[in-house]
């Protein structure tokens, strides 16, 4: 089996990017891209790749939903047992991607991710529609299962067990940060000349530099 992708291919024609249309800090760069992207229509506009490592240097990656940002960095939400936060816990050194197609945009974070306060993790929890809190209670993420019917089973539990209450926190849920120490912001370009610019967190400040594409 082979599939042949060489005439797969598509022009990028959004303009150059230029270092003096960049913001000097990348946190308020990415808010931008962001705003311009949701403005455009992109979908999932806040799904991102989350990469971490097992402590034999083993990467894995996923797709994960950023839910805030702020100016200590990218929050997202996890079981606290999946496999992501056991690599986490081993190796906090982690890598983010956001990729915009329509826009002809990437944006590519390396950091170390913490774990947020409680304080934090629960306020977001309440926000969530009921469905997803009940949710959070039936899945051991990354574990493995026999069927689909073992978790629809949990789920009739926990609906029954929180049927007309509140459905706390679990102890096993919570969010990390992502703090970034480096930033690359990626434009597509014509014949494949792509303009790339990436911020280096360096003695307390924000650095840029151009990139090769």
């Amino acid at each position: 089996m082979s599939i042949d992708l060489a005439d797969l291919r598509r022009e990028y024609d959004r303009g150059a990017l230029t270092l003096e249309a960049l913001d000097p800090d990348p946190l308020r760069q990415f808010e931008a891209w962001f705003g311009e992207a949701m403005a455009a229509g992109e979908p999932e506009v806040n799904a991102m790749s989350l990469a971490t490592a097992a402590g034999d240097g083993q990467p894995s990656l996923r797709t994960v939903l950023l839910k805030y940002l702020d100016a200590r960095g990218f929050v997202f939400f996890t079981n606290l047992a999946s496999r992501k936060a056991r690599e986490i816990a081993d190796n906090p050194r982690t890598a983010l991607m956001f990729m915009w197609p329509g826009q002809g945009r990437q944006v590519v974070i390396s950091g170390s991710a913490q774990r947020i306060a409680h304080a934090e993790s629960l306020k977001y929890f309440l926000s969530r529609p009921r469905g997803s809190r009940l949710g959070a209670w039936v899945s051991h993420q990354s574990s493995v299962i026999s069927s689909r019917a073992l978790i629809e089973q949990k789920l009739d539990e926990m609906k029954r067990k929180f049927a007309g209450g509140e459905i706390p926190l679990p102890s096993f849920w919570g969010g990390y940060r992502v703090s970034p120490h480096e930033i690359e912001f990626w434009q597509g370009a014509r014949n494949r000349l792509h303009d790339r610019f990436r911020y280096r967190h360096v003695d307390e400040a924000w650095t840029i530099e151009r990139l090769a594409p």
